[in-house]
């Protein structure tokens, strides 16, 4: 195992594949936090998530995956930057029990909603993120997994065949990404050209095939040995693989613009109570301390607007 995404894709059709292996950047997220066995398995499962759709995507700047419910689970964000470095977080309270599903970990009929960002590195002047809804359920109810919800999204909200196998455990994350190419059949939309019957017969073929794996086998499995076990019988190019790894984009500076944004009043108020402004980052558990001196040169330094930086 490794932290690699490997892309390939079908001769016979125009359908892309993805596959994914976190080992190391996922347990860099572990080693941070000590969460139970429902919510790891979750987080586990977004990350691989965000790092195939991060594949998937020519974009500049950063995917974030943000999950927020009014269950035991009030948050989860996983963010995967274009150069496949990731790090993520959960927020939850109380007891876990550890058959807990999707559904009551977030109370997927409560207020729970889920949103695909994507923000650029660089922005121009006035460019907002551009940020998708995901819903949690379809006309049936709650979906059950969060391979569900996305493909659920794809195929409705971006138009685009999708499927996805998603397993965590404490040591690896794995996933594995099938997608038909824009204009070629599916839900591509009412003017896209159909695709001929053999692609929409490799298309049901190879996701029979991913239908097969099991979550033990996935996580068990390298990829060379897993993919040609799936796709034996297809003509398949594969891609030079990409690296993965755990990086968070804290720092000082940062912390200081979140600071000057609470505004001078609230800040110095703090030392009525404690020597130090404590800030620890929710990612990477990194603290930083401001002493009343720091805080005052804060303050002094300001520019007239402070910019708005999310930590």
């Amino acid at each position: 195992m490794s932290d690699h995404l490997q892309k390939f894709m079908f001769d016979a059709a125009p359908v892309r594949g993805e596959y994914v292996s976190l080992d190391a950047t996922w347990r860099a997220v572990l080693e941070r936090h000590d969460y139970p066995l429902p919510i790891r398995h979750l987080l586990g499962e977004m990350m691989a998530a965000a790092a195939l759709l991060t594949a998937n995507v020519k974009f500049d700047g950063a995917l974030i995956l943000q999950l927020h419910g009014d269950g035991p689970v009030t948050m989860i964000v996983v963010e995967c930057n274009a150069d496949l470095t990731m790090r993520a977080t959960a927020k939850y309270s109380g007891e876990i029990p550890e058959d807990a599903t999707l559904k009551s970990l977030v109370n997927v009929n409560g207020r729970a909603h889920f949103a695909i960002t994507l923000d650029p590195r660089i922005k121009q002047p006035g460019q907002q993120p551009y940020q998708g809804i995901v819903p949690l359920s379809d006309e049936h109810g709650p979906l059950p997994d969060m391979a569900s919800v996305l493909e659920h999204y794809m195929r409705h909200s971006e138009q685009l065949d999708t499927r996805l196998w998603l397993a965590s455990d404490d040591n690896h994350t794995v996933g594995i990404l099938l997608q038909k190419l824009p204009g070629h059949g599916g839900t591509a939309g009412a003017g896209a050209e159909l695709a001929p019957e053999f692609d929409e017969d490799t298309w049901n073929r190879v996701c029979q095939l991913g239908n097969t794996l099991k979550r033990d086998e996935m996580l068990s499995t390298d990829r060379e040995t897993l993919l040609h076990r799936l796709f034996w019988e297809e003509a398949v190019r594969v891609f030079e693989p990409q690296v993965a790894s755990f990086r968070c984009t804290c720092s000082r500076e940062r912390v200081a613009n979140m600071l000057r944004t609470l505004g001078e009043a609230e800040v110095m108020s703090v030392f009525d109570e404690r020597p130090n402004v404590e800030v620890a980052c929710e990612f990477c558990r990194q603290t930083y301390h401001f002493d009343k001196v720091d805080a005052a040169q804060l303050f002094a330094e300001q520019p007239h607007t402070a910019p708005s930086v999310q930590h």
